[in-house]
């Protein structure tokens, strides 16, 4: 199959909102075949449903509630819960439709957690989507900032499987541990301009790599809005980095993708 599949994107964002046809037209002429809409709390998940209708077969829904949903850390502790109690039913709802749990995780930033109870919501509210994913046989599209290592062990224990780590920011070596468990990683177009995403590169198999673009947000400039059209950014470096033509890193990685999210296969001609 011929073709970028992005793994991770923000395709519902506001930034969006006044050219989505253009920045879809202009994914595909950059051999874009499929987007997965990740979701960050409940009240965008009417959004990506509308959109994966309107562009069926091509943007691809992911539902699932993010560990960030306000800056003051108090308000984060109320505002996850009732976010993910509000969340459930909608999964519920639309679960033949999706190819993924997600944005699901862990986020340790000190200016959004820094209490023991903080950290234990994100990983209560986390278990409870995993809970989910495994029972309705989905993929997990997890967010790790600042917190690899507890979110890949968190995942190990709970038995979680199918898992993409998207922009992953820990060491090589703990991104290892995810390798050994069977976990994928998702490289975004701000390899460019980050040193540990280059070393991360270097030290993951390709077997074990996605591409992704977290549109909006890093792209291959910092403060400039990023498009899945990028995508081609990532895959060019990591074709220099790891020696090997660009067009083997489409193939493998969009072979691992399908692998990662086996319903793409019902929704892609493979």
């Amino acid at each position: 199959m011929q073709g970028y599949i992005d793994c991770h994107c923000h395709i519902s964002a506001a930034e969006f909102d006044n050219d989505i046809d253009a920045v879809v037209e202009n994914s595909k002429k950059a051999g874009i075949v499929a987007l997965l809409a990740v979701a960050e709390h409940a009240g965008e998940f009417e959004k990506i449903m509308e959109l994966s209708q309107r562009f069926s077969g091509f943007i691809l829904p992911c539902l699932g509630v993010h560990p960030v949903q306000a800056v003051d850390e108090t308000q984060q502790r109320g505002a996850i819960l009732e976010d993910l109690n509000a969340a459930v039913p909608q999964i519920e709802k639309y679960k033949d439709h999706l190819v993924a749990i997600g944005e699901v995780g862990l986020d340790f930033t000190p200016r959004f957690v820094s209490s023991d109870d903080g950290k234990d919501q994100q990983r209560q509210v986390l278990i409870r989507q995993v809970e989910i994913a495994k029972r309705l046989g989905l993929p997990l599209n997890v967010h790790s900032r600042s917190a690899g290592r507890p979110t890949i062990h968190l995942l190990k224990e709970q038995g979680a499987e199918n898992v993409l780590l998207h922009a992953f920011d820990g060491k090589p070596s703990v991104a290892m541990e995810g390798v050994k468990a069977g976990y994928f990683f998702s490289i975004p177009p701000s390899i460019i301009r980050s040193e540990q995403k280059q070393k991360l590169v270097k030290q993951l198999p390709l077997e074990n790599i996605c591409l992704e673009t977290d549109s909006p947000a890093l792209g291959p400039e910092k403060q400039v809005r990023n498009e899945p059209k990028n995508i081609s950014v990532c895959a060019e470096y990591i074709a220099k980095i790891k020696g090997v033509p660009l067009e083997r890193v489409m193939e493998v990685t969009t072979q691992n993708a399908l692998r990662l999210f086996p319903r793409l296969k019902t929704f892609l001609p493979v």
